[in-house]
């Protein structure tokens, strides 16, 4: 049986991502308030807001642990927990920081500054090893790690960028795009890892669990 994957986030893309790569984690949103943080630097923001919400989650795991026994969080409570992932984007452009537009007319205008420009895909990546101990779920091992890829955003028109609003898909992105959806279009090229800019760095997770001493095959679904 696979070690137990805890995904402190609630969306599908970073859900999906994983399950392709043969990981099928277990969606456990935290309830982390994101205003609280205000930061001006996106790398600095991007790893406070991943490290917030996996301790969050962790928290939330612990309080409900009675529960949680009974659909398969158990062995988080044991010796040989497994990995709790916390992540959080933003993107950079011209030096402001952007996350999920507020509605349709901030998502065109947002479309409007973004295209033909160049951004900074931002996510960072929180991973922590609980362990239980007198009475309390605890990280043994806590890494916070922030990776970006630029994008260069396509020369669209108006109608273009009314028509991918209208689709609902740039909504629910940070950096109000979707490279595995519509958004692809909408994209000339990236430099750097390309599944960071859909929610997670596979290759910079892999390195990750390496380092708090777990080979990412032991997570495979078996």
């Amino acid at each position: 049986m696979s070690l137990p994957f805890v995904l402190a986030s609630a969306s599908p893309a970073r859900k999906r991502l994983l399950q392709q790569a043969g990981i099928d984690p277990i969606a456990h949103p935290s309830d982390f308030d994101e205003s609280q943080v205000q930061l001006t630097d996106p790398a600095e923001l991007v790893n406070v807001l991943a490290e917030q919400k996996a301790l969050a989650t962790m928290r939330s795991l612990w309080e409900n642990r009675g529960d949680l026994q009974l659909v398969g969080y158990g062995r988080l409570f044991s010796r040989t927990p497994g990995l709790i992932l916390g992540c959080d984007s933003v993107l950079s452009l011209n030096g402001e920081i952007y996350g999920k537009p507020a509605n349709a007319a901030d998502a065109i205008a947002r479309w409007q500054q973004m295209r033909g420009q160049v951004g900074e895909l931002y996510t960072g990546h929180a991973l922590l090893v609980p362990y239980s101990e007198q009475g309390m779920l605890m990280p043994s091992a806590t890494l916070v790690r922030a990776q970006v890829t630029r994008v260069f955003f396509a020369e669209v028109s108006d109608r273009q960028i009314e028509a991918y609003v209208a689709t609902g898909e740039p909504l629910v992105c940070a950096g109000c795009f979707a490279l595995e959806g519509r958004g692809s279009w909408l994209v000339e090229k990236i430099e750097g890892c390309h599944t960071n800019v859909i929610g997670l760095s596979m290759p910079l997770l892999r390195r990750m669990m390496a380092e708090v001493g777990y080979d990412v095959i032991d997570f495979w679904k078996k």
